[in-house]
């Protein structure tokens, strides 16, 4: 059995025909922006459609879970954050064995600047989702902190911690990185 979205799903209620309306209006309105946050933390336009699909249906099926709809973009925020972390969780076994392969190849002779970006983007694989959604959100969204806060549910003092600790992790996954490739 098909999952159905709002638009598609066959009522004889008429609150519930409200609801769905209720319930298109505002993910229209917070799609593109979704989208956009969704790719920043998975790096890839056709997971972040995934990632972002994932979330409509689980919004959807948790919408009468949302007491007030005013809170809408940040319980859906947290929703597509989640399905982002769930994406990357899946990838990580999969990740592990193409960095894997990836390092039995000879390192390439390129720029300085093309190769410190994928020396980045090489660590990052290497880090818990949880690590890449809160560096994601820091620094390729540049939300503030207060901003992440809201968007995972957490104190500003945790998002603070856990940042701090992403970065510790990430430094020794590109020193880590640098030493494999120094002793090729």
């Amino acid at each position: 059995m098909r999952d159905t979205d709002a638009a598609t799903v066959r009522v004889s209620d008429p609150g519930q025909v409200e609801r769905a309306s209720a319930f298109r209006r505002l993910a229209e309105d917070h799609i593109e922006d979704s989208y956009r946050l969704a790719s920043f933390i998975l790096g890839s336009p056709s997971e972040a459609r995934d990632a972002v699909h994932d979330a409509f249906i689980t919004a959807w099926r948790r919408w009468e879970d949302l007491r007030d709809q005013g809170r809408f973009e940040p319980w859906f925020k947290r929703i597509v954050v989640n399905a982002c972390k769930d994406r990357l969780r899946r990838a990580a076994r999969q990740r592990t064995a193409a960095l894997e392969e990836y390092h039995a190849l000879e390192t390439p002779d390129v720029s300085g600047g093309l190769h410190d970006k994928l020396l980045v983007e090489q660590a990052l694989a290497l880090l818990k989702p949880d690590d890449q959604v809160i560096l994601g959100l820091r620094y390729y969204r540049d939300l503030a902190l207060a901003d992440i806060a809201r968007i995972l549910d957490l104190p500003v003092g945790t998002v603070k911690s856990r940042l701090n600790h992403a970065h510790s992790r990430l430094r020794t996954a590109i020193e880590r990185l640098q030493r494999g490739a120094g002793s090729r």
